[in-house]
């Protein structure tokens, strides 16, 4: 695990913003106190109470890290009308502004991540990236929404800005509240209120938070190092697979965060599961040779950062990653390429294909073994520099 240590605490001056801070304040101490009463009054939570506070936690959390984040803030792939309205909706119901203003200001971030222009800079400390930027007007981006001009052409997503606050209260307050009440009388709705509603906004509020600061903070960065996005699987976990941060700040439009089948990412596990149904298309992905290269780059980074210290010469390993690296490339290149040749090909033909896709991933063997060497060279070189000193 990696931690920056050179993120230091924001202290510009800022206006409040009153019903921000009101609201964000305002709705754990609700909760608190409704699950306190609900206790005492009605007992603990019964069924009814979980399966709404888990349906609503679902719905409204991937209406962000889907619909929101992948789909309309970074074009990832493409999704049809009814999926678009489900994210609108329950979207406005985890109380996170409209997708028209969110996402500009998550555009900006990646624009300008760390720096001055970042909405919510990790530079400006851990509070500040996490909340303290959403009690506070910063005037300079007010309303300015000249990066969301494609977003703007959809009826949907304007009708969802001009309502906001209104499909919030629907789909995020009154809805588990009716349930409730539907279900189990006044006992029922009152429960629903408060842990499908208030409880509920809680969570996805800070699941969504935590990305904006400890993914910035805490983790490790396998693929870059030009910001200080961070790779967490807890929070990945913990987050519907948002928490593999350093990916997606690397390969933006990518609509994977955790690239690996293994990967904790029930986003992607959505949206391929809307593909098979025709609702999700053109799904965006990066190359393998692309993400493999990056991670060689970085590995060989902290290799070289570490040999410097001790005034050894890199040139000879330069040299011999860059030759390795540029083959490992095109062979995976050549991979894929033949993969979706195979997919087209009549079936007299594939076998062909086949042997040779066989033979370059034997090629692809060597080549990363010649590295594997490499990074051992490089290793053992280190640590005789601390017998010879």
């Amino acid at each position: 695990m990696h931690c920056d240590p050179g993120m230091t605490e924001y202290t510009a001056p800022s206006r409040i913003n009153w019903l921000n801070s009101a609201f964000l304040i305002g709705t754990p101490i609700l909760a608190v106190s409704g699950i306190i009463a609900h206790w005492n009054i009605f007992g603990p939570p019964g069924i009814l109470e979980l399966l709404v506070f888990i349906s609503l936690y679902f719905a409204c959390g991937l209406s962000i890290t889907v619909g929101y984040h992948r789909l309309f803030s970074h074009r990832s792939h493409k999704a049809r009308w009814p999926l678009v309205l489900f994210y609108s909706i329950f979207g406005a119901g985890a109380f996170q502004n409209s997708v028209i203003e969110w996402s500009s200001d998550h555009r900006r971030h990646h624009k300008m991540t760390d720096s001055e222009g970042d909405p919510y800079s990790a530079s400006k400390g851990f509070w500040y990236s996490h909340i303290g930027w959403i009690l506070v007007n910063e005037e300079e981006h007010s309303n300015d929404f000249s990066n969301v001009k494609d977003l703007q052409e959809s009826k949907i997503l304007m009708w969802q800005h001009r309502n906001i606050f209104l499909i919030g209260a629907i789909s995020g307050i009154i809805l588990p509240t009716l349930i409730g009440l539907s279900f189990a009388g006044l006992a029922g709705a009152f429960g629903c209120f408060v842990w499908g509603g208030l409880v509920r906004v809680v969570f996805v509020h800070h699941g969504t938070f935590l990305i904006n600061s400890a993914a910035h903070i805490w983790g490790t960065q396998p693929y870059s190092e030009e910001n200080s996005s961070k790779d967490s699987f807890w929070l990945a976990f913990l987050t519907f697979g948002e928490g593999y941060h350093n990916f997606h700040h690397t390969f933006q439009a990518d609509y994977r965060n955790g690239h690996k089948w293994y990967h904790v990412d029930p986003s992607k596990w959505w949206i391929n599961s809307f593909k098979i149904l025709g609702l999700n298309s053109n799904l965006k992905s990066t190359p393998k040779h692309s993400i493999e290269v990056a991670k060689l780059n970085m590995r060989f980074k902290k290799f070289a950062t570490k040999l410097q210290h001790k005034n050894i010469e890199l040139a000879p390993y330069e040299t011999k990653l860059q030759n390795c690296r540029d083959k490992l490339r095109s062979c995976l290149y050549e991979i894929q390429r033949a993969k979706k040749e195979m997919k087209k090909s009549a079936a007299a033909s594939r076998e062909a294909i086949k042997n040779k896709i066989s033979d370059m991933k034997m090629s692809a063997k060597q080549i990363r073994q010649e590295l594997s060497d490499l990074f051992t060279d490089m290793n053992e070189n280190y640590k005789a520099s601390f017998s010879s000193a």
